[in-house]
């Protein structure tokens, strides 16, 4: 299949092949920045328990883990696929490498650090943003104040504030940009969601990304692994919809069947309340009014 130069590999596929090597650092090292707003420099890349191939192997997950210069750890995440309880998901990741990467009788203060960064290509939760971030904060429940660390503990620890010593999370929602590309960021959504870089991108690492990930610089046998992967996901993603549409068809048709079920006897028992008041009306013994329109005693009196 022939390739158009500005074609580009798609970064959840790139994640997985091609950008463990450290001269593509610096495609990591630019989505880092650009979502974080600061420098960051990739020291080398990690394993974890958590990004361990198992025998069902994670087709429609990628996990990376990185560390920086000052010792931070980063989960950068792919999802392709619905996964409901995704939230505590991303909740167990950063839990799990806070004991991992502590070794056993260090003091509290050596814990690292950690962004997880969620790039996901379903409907995560409800709502209409591409990005979401996450961090924790402790607030007074009478005052409403944040709690904030003393002057000894921010020099100490080299951070402004508590919600600083814990996790942070960044989801972007692929599927919710519809927009043109006007901030560094939204360039790197738009190449996340589409695999193409608009020519006047100036994000980090789009550029590198430019230079290597080109789909006209990759073998016959990579491309045809690379096709087959989006088919799959494509498959994946038409199942989904379907399903999705099966759903909403058969409980329109339930709603439809069950309504006029209902409407069937509240027209019923109209009737049988105007009939029982007739009856009523010309001094039926109530009993009999009962007894022939099929309401109780107690309903007959009360009309």
């Amino acid at each position: 299949m022939a390739t158009h130069p500005d074609q580009y590999i798609r970064f959840d596929w790139a994640m997985k092949r091609l950008l463990r090597n450290k001269a593509s650092f610096g495609i990591l090292e630019g989505l880092l920045t650009t979502l974080l707003g600061k420098q960051i420099h990739i020291k080398s890349l990690l394993e974890s328990e958590s990004n361990q191939e198992d025998p069902y192997a994670k087709q429609n997950r990628v996990d990376m883990l990185a560390e920086d210069d000052e010792g931070h750890l980063f989960i950068i995440e792919v999802q392709n696929s619905n996964e409901m309880a995704y939230f505590q998901r991303m909740l167990f990741g950063t839990s799990k490498l806070v004991t991992e990467y502590i070794n056993r009788g260090q003091a509290y203060d050596k814990v690292r650090k950690i962004y997880s960064v969620n790039i996901v290509y379903f409907q995560l939760g409800h709502g209409t943003d591409t990005v979401y971030h996450g961090k924790t904060e402790f607030r007074g429940i009478h005052t409403g104040e944040i709690l904030s660390l003393s002057p000894f503990q921010r020099e100490t620890f080299s951070v402004d504030s508590v919600s600083d010593l814990y996790p942070e999370y960044y989801i972007l929602n692929v599927r919710n940009f519809n927009g043109v590309a006007s901030t560094p960021l939204e360039e790197w959504i738009h190449y996340l969601k589409t695999g193409l870089i608009p020519a006047d991108a100036t994000a980090p690492g789009l550029e590198q990304a430019r230079e290597r990930l080109r789909l006209d610089q990759m073998t016959k046998e990579q491309l045809n692994a690379y096709y087959h992967n989006m088919d799959d996901l494509l498959i994946i993603d038409d199942n989904v919809r379907a399903a999705k549409a099966e759903g909403r068809y058969e409980g329109h048709a339930e709603g439809l069947e069950e309504g006029m079920e209902l409407g069937i006897k509240k027209g019923e028992r109209s009737k049988q309340i105007e009939i029982a008041r007739n009856l009523k009306r010309a001094n039926i013994d109530i009993s009999a009014i009962a007894a022939s329109t099929g309401l109780t005693v107690a309903e007959v009196e009360e009309l």
